[in-house]
C-alpha cells in the first residue's frame, strides 16, 4: 500500500482529487440507478393508462357494450380478478402517476388505486435490481383496481413491457462509464496537474533556494508572491537567511579580532624569550612562537579569503587563466593551458583566489611544469589543474580540504593546511565541487566542477 502511495506533493494531491472524485461519483450513481428504475416502471404505466381510460370511456358512455370489451381486453397481459388482491406497499409516486395520465385521456378525474407493482424477471418471478441492466427489456406487472359510473369496483391485473429501447443496455453502461468516469477522471487529472504545479511551485522554490543556500548563504533572498501561507514562509526563510549570514558574519568577526590580538603577546613572548640565558631555550621558544605567528596569520588570511564577493558577473576564463599563467611564469615554474572557455557567471575574486591556490599548491609540492586542462561543456565547465608530483592517497584525498590538515608535515614547504580548504570552500560557494584523481603517468588531477 505505501508503494502506491506518491512519494511527491503534487502526486498525493492529484491521487485525493481523483479519489475523493471517484467516491463521490460513485454515491451519486445511485441517482442513475433510480432515474433508469423510474424509466422502466414510467412506460409500462403509461402503455397501461392507456386502456384503463378506454375501459372508463366505454364504461361513461356505452355501458351495454363494458362487458363485450373486457372479453376482449382478457389476454396473458391484461386479466380481470375475481378476487380483491392483498395491498402490497408501493411508492405513492406511481399510483399519482397512473391517475395522471387516466384522468388526461379522460378530461376527468379517476378513482383508480394501485395494489401492487413490480418488477419482472424473464420467467415472469419477480426481478432484482440486476434486471434493470439485463439485455432483455424490462416488464411490469401491475395490479389495480377501478370505480366505474355504476358504482361497482374492477380488479384488474395487467402485464407491460418497454415497448421501445434506444440502445442495449451494455452500450448504455459504457456510455456512462465513459462520459461519467473516464472523461471526468482526465479532466480532473489534467485539472488538478495544472492548480497542483502551479500552487506547488512556490515551493519548489523554497527548496530549490533552501539547497542553494547551502552553497551560497549570499544568494538573493525568495520573493514575497504567491498565497499567503506561502509568502509567509517565504518571509521566514529570508529572515533565516538574514540571521545566518549576520551570525557567520559575528563569529568570523569574532575570530579575526581573536586571531589579531594573539600578535601581542606572541610579540610579548618573543621579546621574553630573547631574555632567557640559554641559547638553545631561546631558539626553542623562536620557532614556536614563530609557528604560532604564522598560524595566526594563515588564519586571517583564510577568513579574509573565504568571503566571496556579493553578487556574480561574467568572467572571462581564459583572459583568467592566461593572468595566472603569466604571475606563475614569474615565480619561475612552468604553466600550460589546453583548451578554452565561455564565459562564466562567478565571484570574479573568489574563482581567481580558488585556482591560485591551486597552483600554489602544485608548484609547493612538485616539481616540474604544471597543466591546466580546461573542458567546456553545456551544464558544467571543468578545470583540471595536473602536476607530476608524489600524488596524495586515496584516504587523504577527502581529509585534505579540511582546514590545517597535511598528509606529511615533515615535507611541507611553509603551508599550514588551508590553502585546498579555501578552494574547496569557494568551490562549494559557487554551486561546485573540489576532488582528486591520480594521474596518468604519475602525479595528481585537483578537477575544480562549476555549474554553468
Amino acid at each position: 500500500m505505501r508503494q502506491l502511495w506518491p512519494r511527491s506533493l503534487q502526486g498525493r494531491l492529484v491521487l485525493i482529487l481523483v479519489g475523493g472524485m471517484l467516491v463521490s461519483q460513485l454515491l451519486t450513481s445511485s441517482i442513475w440507478h433510480e432515474v433508469r428504475q423510474t424509466q422502466v416502471l414510467e412506460i409500462p404505466l403509461r402503455l397501461a393508462a392507456g386502456r384503463i381510460a378506454d375501459v372508463l370511456q366505454v364504461a361513461r358512455q356505452h355501458p351495454q357494450q363494458l362487458e363485450a370489451v373486457l372479453d376482449g381486453f382478457e389476454s396473458s397481459r391484461w386479466q380481470r380478478l375475481e378476487e380483491v388482491p392483498d395491498q402490497a406497499d408501493i411508492d405513492p409516486l406511481y399510483e399519482t402517476l397512473l391517475r395522471r395520465l387516466v384522468a388526461e385521456r379522460l378530461g376527468q378525474p379517476a378513482s383508480i388505486h394501485v395494489l401492487g407493482l413490480e418488477l419482472l424477471a424473464a420467467n415472469d418471478t419477480p426481478a432484482g435490481p440486476s434486471t434493470l441492466f439485463d439485455g432483455e427489456q424490462a416488464r411490469v406487472r401491475l395490479r389495480f383496481s377501478m370505480h366505474i359510473p355504476d358504482g361497482r369496483t374492477l380488479y384488474f391485473q395487467a402485464t407491460e413491457s418497454q415497448g421501445w429501447s434506444s440502445g442495449s443496455i451494455s452500450s448504455l453502461v459504457f456510455d456512462y462509464i465513459l462520459r461519467i468516469y473516464l472523461v471526468r477522471v482526465l479532466a480532473v487529472v489534467l485539472v488538478a496537474l495544472l492548480a497542483v504545479r502551479l500552487a506547488l511551485r512556490p515551493l519548489k522554490q523554497m527548496a530549490a533556494a533552501a539547497e542553494a543556500l547551502g552553497r551560497d548563504i549570499h544568494r538573493p533572498p525568495l520573493s514575497l508572491d504567491g498565497p499567503q501561507e506561502v509568502r509567509q514562509a517565504a518571509q521566514a526563510f529570508n529572515a533565516m537567511q538574514r540571521r545566518l549570514i549576520d551570525s557567520i558574519a559575528e563569529r568570523t568577526r569574532f575570530f579575526a579580532a581573536v586571531s589579531h590580538d594573539l600578535r601581542t603577546p606572541i610579540t610579548r613572548m618573543r621579546l621574553r624569550a630573547e631574555m632567557l640565558p640559554e641559547e638553545h631555550l631561546r631558539q626553542r621558544f623562536r620557532d614556536d612562537l614563530g609557528h604560532m605567528q604564522e598560524m595566526v596569520t594563515a588564519s586571517l588570511d583564510f577568513l579574509r579569503n573565504a568571503e566571496l564577493e556579493p553578487a556574480r558577473e561574467p568572467v572571462a576564463i581564459d583572459a583568467l587563466l592566461q593572468g595566472l599563467q603569466a604571475d606563475f611564469e614569474d615565480l619561475g615554474g612552468e604553466l600550460r593551458i589546453h583548451g578554452s572557455a565561455r564565459p562564466l557567471l562567478a565571484h570574479p575574486g573568489g574563482l581567481r583566489r580558488c585556482l591560485q591556490n591551486l597552483l600554489d599548491n602544485a608548484r609547493r609540492h612538485a616539481p616540474g611544469p604544471v597543466d591546466i586542462e580546461v573542458v567546456d561543456e553545456a551544464q558544467r565547465l571543468l578545470i583540471k589543474v595536473g602536476d607530476r608530483g608524489p600524488g596524495i592517497g586515496a584516504e587523504h584525498r577527502r581529509r585534505v580540504f579540511e582546514h590545517f590538515y597535511q598528509v606529511d608535515p615533515s615535507r611541507s614547504s611553509g603551508g599550514h593546511g588551508l590553502g585546498l580548504s579555501i578552494a574547496a570552500n569557494i568551490a562549494r560557494g559557487h554551486g561546485g565541487s573540489l576532488e582528486m584523481a591520480e594521474r596518468q603517468g604519475g602525479g595528481l588531477w585537483v578537477i575544480l566542477e562549476l555549474p554553468r
